[in-house]
Order: C-alpha cells, then structure tokens, then sequence
C-alpha cells in the first residue's frame, strides 16, 4: 500500500479520452457530484468542439438522455477541452479512458490490444500530476496492464523540482455500459467494480459512486480481478450471442423456430432469458476485442485450448455475417450484380451511432463484392461513417464491385430495390408500412430481417417473400 496520510475529499477529476465511455461517465459523474469539477480532456479538437457545441444534437456521442445530462452539467462543473497537461495538474483523480484497439501489425497482431495511447496517457500524468493522484483505469485493458502504467508512474515519483512532491495509486473501474442504454447503466449500474491494491485509494474512488449508488453494489477487488472481470463478461455476452445464432441455423434447416427455442431455454433460471436474440452477430468496440484479447493471453501462457474454445466464438459470429449475405445472394436467383439492395441499418445496435465491427459492415462488404447496388439508410449514421467503414465513397465503384449510396429515408432506400435488408433494430423498423413499401419495389421481391422486428403477416400480406432470421 502507497503510504500516505488520508486522502482529502475530491475536488477535480480529469478525464483523458472524450470517447464514447468518457463523455457519458463524466457527464453522470458531474451530474451527481455537483460539488466535483469534472473535465474531459481530448488532443481531438474537433471532437472537444462537438461536446461544446451549443446545439446539443451535434454531440459527438448518441445516446438517449446523453443531452439531458450535458446541459445540466455543461459549464457548471462539466467541462471539456484539449489542455490536457492544465487539467491533468489540477486534478485529484485522472481517469484513463483513451482506445485500446486490436494491433494490427506487430507481435500480437491481430488479437493483443495497443497500448500505445495507454502508454503515452500514462506518461502524460506522470510528467504533469501534482500531489497525490488517483488513476483509475476506464479502459478496458488485458490483464496486468496496471503494472505497466504503475511502472511509468513510479519512476515520477518523489520530489519535484519546484520543491513539491508527487505520488500515485493505480485503480482498475471498467465500465460495463450497453450502448444505446449508456446513461441509464450509468444512473442505475449492476455493479461499479473497483480494483486495486491501495484500499485508501478505492474508498476514496467509491466514495464518489456512493453518492447515487448502493453500497452494495460497488465491488471491491484486487487489479488484476477487476481488469480480467471486464474481458470476461464481454467474452459470455458475446458467447451466448454466438451460440444462439448457431442454434437459429438449426431451426431454419429443421423448421423450429429460433424465437420459440429461446423463450423455451431462456425460462430457466440458470440460464434466463437476455442475449439470446438471434441476429447478425455481435458488434461494437468491445466484444470482438475483448475476446481476441482473452486469446491473447491465454495463448501467451500456454492454455491452447482455452484459447481456441474462445477464438471459435469470433469465428460462428464472422460466419453468420457471411451466411446472411450468401443467403441474400442465393434467394435473388444466385446474383445481386446491378441489383439494388435496401440496407435498413448500420449501427451495430438500435439507439447509437457507433459502427464500430457494425455487422453491416461485413454483410454489406460481402453484397458489394457481388455487384449489389445499395441504399443505405440509418437515423443516426452519417454518410461519412459509412464510407469510411466500406472503404469506398458513395457511388464509387472499386475493381467491379458494386456500389452504393445513402438514402434520407426508407422509402427512398426500398424505391426499386429487388430487397430489403434489416440490419439494425431501430424501432421505426418494427412498424413498417409494408403495403406502400411494396409498390415501390421491383417484382419478386423480398424482405430479409436479420433482427426478428418484421410485422412478417403485414409483410407477407403485402405479397413480399420474407426470410426471418431462425425461421424455417
């Protein structure tokens, strides 16, 4: 344990990383701890413009209830910028909230996370803490990184050259948001898990939460528990996401139905009903990282097995992104070359704008190397976004692939299209006025709804073939 006298109540927190775990979690923190001044920090300045914009849609993050919490909070004890050297000084509590991407060249390529911005914060804070400093890992990091950071931190440590002193405590505090229901994870978490060896240090830390959380809930542990606990509750929600996606494979070739096998299996206590909604695979910044990170470090200590059982998971979710596209290939008489496809969906869930390992991204990747001409339409997902995530601009045709282009609205994206495709569960997408969209379309055409949200007798009744996900 760090020795010290008892730490003083927190007065400023400093966040490194205006993303989408450290704008929302700062925001809440300020919201109900009026008496912290809470700043975000962020090198982005366009993204540090977009949290201070006065026009609170433009906010860099979407999540429901995001800008509620902002305008209360903004300029009175929430504040974002790019000093970050100013803020780290003041600050009683920084917390380390920056990317940690799969590496894509090097050892490890492919699966260990980089570190480098987790390396390059941590050095930041040790040239720029004064005093006593709290930093907490928000990241979500592999397991002992914490002896990374605390080694950068201490070699800081002692006297400064203005005659003053500084000092360190490392904590793990992972977050464990569902996008597109951040603030209300937030606001009302399962458990808030705090990691570390210096127990002064997470008291003080808890102290902040017990403002609005239950005791209870707030989980003490040691570091290399709370950084382990985050990839491993990531790897089962994705693990159950692929297991049930194999299963509505099953029910297609048998003609059971995948919706009624999980209510049937979900009724049972030891297993219970979420994350068991077929679809096209998992998506976001976490599960797919999270898991190849697991892989990682299983194989770095010799467990093959453990690695490969994990390893398969990622592999059932790629299969069923490729699947849904060859089935869409398939149904439209073997070709989608000059066909136009509406893509209903691109976030990877309803209620964010996050495409990060989107399955749309896949699934239309795989329709363009086919030739398909697409209209892409979601509410939240700028044209920009998706250009970057298909690796082409709209219109744009690469080596015979196909193209696409964004559509403002569903019936601009189904105008004579020979399909639609359900990519994300919006809910304008449950209610659809499958009648009108019909006239629309060029005969035979069909409906393919990888989300399980098609009023499918509307749909049928409007005299279109449809194919739900796990429906035979």
């Amino acid at each position: 344990m760090t020795e010290f006298s008892l730490l003083p109540p927190i007065r400023s927190i400093c966040c490194i990383g205006a993303g989408y775990v450290g704008g929302p979690t700062m925001a809440v923190i300020a919201d109900r701890c009026p008496e912290i001044q809470v700043t975000v920090v962020d090198l982005n300045q366009s993204r540090i413009d977009a949290w201070n914009d006065s026009d609170l849609s433009r906010l860099p993050v979407y999540e429901p209830g995001l800008d509620v919490v902002v305008a209360r909070c903004r300029g009175r004890n929430l504040h974002f910028s790019t000093q970050v050297e100013l803020a780290i000084a003041g600050a009683d509590v920084v917390f380390l909230s920056v990317n940690t991407p799969t590496k894509t060249r090097g050892v490890g390529a492919g699966q260990a996370s980089d570190l480098r911005w987790i390396e390059a914060s941590a050095r930041q804070v040790a040239a720029c803490a004064k005093g006593h400093t709290i930093v907490v890992e928000k990241s979500t990091l592999p397991v002992r990184t914490a002896a990374t950071v605390q080694a950068i931190l201490d070699a800081a440590q002692g006297e400064t050259p203005d005659g003053g002193a500084k000092s360190f405590s490392v904590l793990s505090n992972p977050e464990f948001l569902a996008e597109g229901t951040a603030i209300q994870d937030l606001e009302n978490p399962d458990r808030v898990l705090i990691g570390g060896d210096d127990l002064q240090a997470i008291e003080v830390l808890a102290s902040i939460y017990q403002q609005w959380v239950p005791n209870d809930r707030i989980l003490r542990t040691n570091l290399w528990s709370s950084e382990l606990s985050k990839l491993t509750a990531n790897a089962f929600l994705a693990q159950r996401i692929s297991s049930i996606n194999s299963i509505a494979a099953i029910c297609e070739a048998t003609e059971a139905n995948v919706q009624e096998v999980s209510r049937a299996i979900g009724s049972d206590t030891r297993i219970g009903p979420k994350f068991l909604q077929a679809g096209p695979g998992f998506g976001g910044s976490c599960f797919q990282k999270d898991i190849l990170n697991l892989v990682y470090l299983s194989r770095h200590y010799g467990l093959e097995e453990v690695a490969a059982y994990w390893e398969s998971v990622v592999q059932l979710n790629s299969w069923q992104q490729h699947r849904i596209a060859r089935l869409v290939v398939n149904r439209l008489f073997g070709t989608v070359t000059g066909k136009r496809l509406a893509i209903l969906g691109f976030a990877f869930k309803a209620d964010t704008n996050d495409t990060r390992e989107a399955p749309a991204i896949r699934i239309c990747s795989d329709l363009l190397d086919e030739g398909a001409a697409l209209a892409i339409y979601d509410p939240k997902v700028h044209k920009a976004q998706i250009a970057s995530d298909l690796g082409q601009s709209a219109g744009e045709t690469i080596n015979e692939s196909g193209s696409w282009m964004p559509a403002s609205n569903v019936f601009e994206s189904v105008s004579g299209a020979d399909a639609v495709l359900i990519l994300t569960e919006w809910a304008e997408f449950s209610a659809l006025p499958w009648a009108q969209i019909a006239v629309l379309m060029r005969k035979p055409a069909w409906v393919f709804d990888a989300r399980s949200c098609v009023d499918l007798p509307a749909a049928r009744g409007a005299g279109l073939n449809v194919w739900s996900i796990g429906q035979g």
